[in-house]
């Protein structure tokens, strides 16, 4: 995958560069500072991958990837160090939304679900409404009961998001973070009503800031007295100490 950095800090332009050097199947072809550059290079290297630093002077993040008139249209990641533009980021239909300072597993996940929605739009090409006839596949099993999804406040309207498609949530700040297999999506609530609400869903709490979904554990990692589990899309996630009989039970492991 061909990826294009933006970002108007040189350091973080450098930590980038860095963090993809151990992203197998990612090559950074080209790098920017600003959304006019961006759009330049864009047009020039045709990137498959854009990593979108949203504040930038001038024309900002949002704004860049909303003025993208290249065919085929690269994916984008946003990367902000303020949760509040994640609406807004998603209305663009951005493959992610990575806050700042940024993870390694939380990158390696996001140009994941960045290939495979590349790779999901090739075939939607070949093959025509194949991806939309999935998502309606899922959104009809989910449609059985009423409380199986969160409707999640977008721009023009709300989304509703089934639960049954949701791999993993994680906290940030006064939101949480829904993560799908396609795209992430952001809720302003809590996790203690998250709790109730994902009561009998197949979603475990793991850590007082994080759920995850068993069958998409691919690997549990022990270190010290430490445990980490690591989904099939790449992403990490720590398990807190007073957790770990919980995850371990719904794992089989106990």
């Amino acid at each position: 995958m061909r990826v294009l950095l933006v970002d108007d800090e040189a350091l973080a332009l450098d930590r980038l560069t860095a963090l993809f050097a151990n992203v197998d199947g990612a090559v950074v072809v080209g790098q920017a500072t600003t959304g006019e550059e961006a759009l330049d290079a864009i047009t020039r290297l045709q990137p498959d991958l854009v990593i979108l630093d949203i504040q930038m002077p001038g024309r900002n993040g949002l704004r860049t990837a909303a003025d993208i008139m290249v065919e085929p249209r690269p994916e984008i990641v946003f990367v902000t160090a303020h949760e509040h533009y994640a609406p807004d980021a998603f209305d663009v239909d951005a493959a992610d939304y990575v806050l700042k300072p940024i993870r390694f597993d939380r990158l390696r996940q996001a140009v994941e679900r960045a290939r495979r929605r590349r790779a999901m739009r090739e075939q939607a090409e070949r093959a025509d409404v194949l991806a939309e006839q999935v998502q309606n596949m899922r959104t009809n099993a989910a449609e059985a009961r009423d409380d199986a999804a969160f409707w999640v406040p977008e721009r023009h309207g709300q989304r509703r998001v089934p639960l049954d498609t949701i791999n993993w949530i994680e906290a940030a700040r006064d939101y949480v973070l829904l993560h799908t297999e396609m795209r992430s999506h952001m809720l302003r609530t809590t996790m203690s009503a998250l709790e109730e609400k994902l009561a009998g869903s197949g979603l475990i709490r793991v850590h007082r800031s994080a759920f995850v979904r068993p069958e998409r554990v691919t690997e549990v990692r022990r270190a010290n007295r430490s445990i980490a589990l690591i989904l099939a899309d790449g992403a990490e996630v720590q398990v807190g100490p007073s957790y770990s009989g919980v995850v371990d039970a719904a794992l089989g492991l106990a």
